[in-house]
């Protein structure tokens, strides 16, 4: 119902035969995640998720129409960002599958209460066309024993080896993610 209670369900999915499913993302991040365990990493994100807010129209159809002309960090309970009806939520760091699961009861949250108000949230990177579009920048940090692997105080940019590597492997696969 419109305003009822909602429930939340996360799950793992498997197969008929019980095994984990290889296309699950919550499956393949957990194994991701265990194998930096072993390796003795921990990663954390903290991510910046980007919506618009749009108006609908009399039939509850959404709509790429907005009153809103706030400003780039305009005052606000969220950060506002550079097109208008455009808005940012950012997360404090945690664990990568934890955000992963809260990333998506955010989303869920901010379209339900969107339309309690006939309004229409979207995630979409490009809704409109000739301003800004939508991102998600995810702030990533590897420790191992308690020490962030990618800082280094004799580098001029303050990064390690680790820290290059890292980020080339990210250019790598840039396409792919």
């Amino acid at each position: 119902p419109q305003r009822g209670k909602v429930a939340r369900l996360i799950c793992d999915v498997y197969t008929p035969d019980g095994k984990p499913f290889e296309g699950d993302p919550r499956w393949i991040l957990k194994k991701v995640i265990k194998e930096a365990e072993d390796m003795g990493y921990v990663f954390e994100v903290g991510p910046e998720c980007e919506f618009f807010l749009f108006h609908t129209d009399d039939n509850g159809l959404p709509t790429t129409l907005s009153h809103e002309k706030a400003g780039y960090f305009d005052l606000g309970p969220s950060h506002h960002e550079v097109a208008p009806a455009q808005h940012e939520i950012d997360f404090k760091y945690d664990e990568a599958l934890k955000t992963a699961d809260n990333i998506m009861t955010f989303k869920l949250t901010v379209k339900t209460i969107a339309k309690r108000h006939g309004l229409y949230a979207t995630f979409m990177p490009k809704p409109k066309y000739g301003i800004n579009g939508s991102g998600m920048h995810v702030n990533m940090s590897l420790a191992k024993d308690g020490k962030n692997i990618f800082a280094d105080e004799n580098d001029p940019l303050g990064l390690s080896e680790d820290a290059y590597h890292f980020i080339a492997g990210l250019m790598k696969h840039a396409k792919g993610m």
